[in-house]
């Protein structure tokens, strides 16, 4: 499986230690959205590549990372796409998994349009310390996470069929509309848990 870890400009949530631990054990290709490049930085990371208008890495990061050969792809500051979905329009198509990086945080409206990037990429994952984000379509299987709090958010306009198995707040062929808030804050009561729907999508997220 090809891995793959993005950078993004947010706030590292947890300790230095836990991402450097993660990236260890699943080995993986780096890359940085612009200021991304100095959370990296602080991890010890030398990345694969960097891309971005360049004005949020700090100088002294940019000519260390430069002495390292490190390549950056640099755009307009004037664009249509945000840094790090600039990376993902590059990248996606090479990997099984993207772990994105200090992707929330910062901002509010930076922080929704890093979540909504969930939605069109479907190999994302939001990764930190607390935390764990990604997009469910068909049917998502949880092992080994007993009494983990989980939420569903409605992605999609619809929600068909919905079926939860091995939470404490079960449900069977239930429909959904978006802005509907009925699955959040579940646990997993059993060590195999199963999503399944029909058709439609869901934002997971495990805490």
């Amino acid at each position: 499986m090809k891995i793959a870890y993005l950078f993004f400009n947010g706030q590292l949530r947890g300790s230095k230690k836990f991402y450097s631990n993660l990236i260890e054990k699943q080995e993986g290709d780096i890359y940085c959205a612009d200021g991304g490049a100095n959370i990296a930085y602080q991890l010890n990371l030398i990345p694969k590549e960097i891309y971005g208008d360049l004005d949020s890495i700090k100088d002294e990061i940019k000519d260390f990372y430069t002495k390292k050969n490190v390549k950056f792809i640099k755009f307009n500051v004037e664009k249509d796409y945000t840094d790090s979905e600039l990376v993902l329009n590059e990248i996606e198509k090479k990997y099984d998994k993207i772990y994105a990086i200090a992707a929330l945080g910062g901002s509010i409206d930076h922080e929704l349009t890093n979540i909504n990037l969930l939605n069109r990429y479907s190999n994302l994952i939001f990764v930190s310390q607390k935390e764990k984000m990604f997009k469910i379509e068909k049917s998502y299987d949880f092992s080994n996470m007993k009494n983990k709090k989980v939420s569903f958010i409605i992605f999609s306009d619809k929600v068909k069929n919905l079926t939860l198995k091995g939470f404490k707040y079960e449900v069977e062929n239930l429909d959904l509309i978006k802005g509907e808030t009925r699955c959040v804050s579940n646990i997993i009561e059993k060590n195999e848990a199963r999503v399944t729907l029909k058709s439609g999508a869901l934002l997971c997220v495990i805490k």
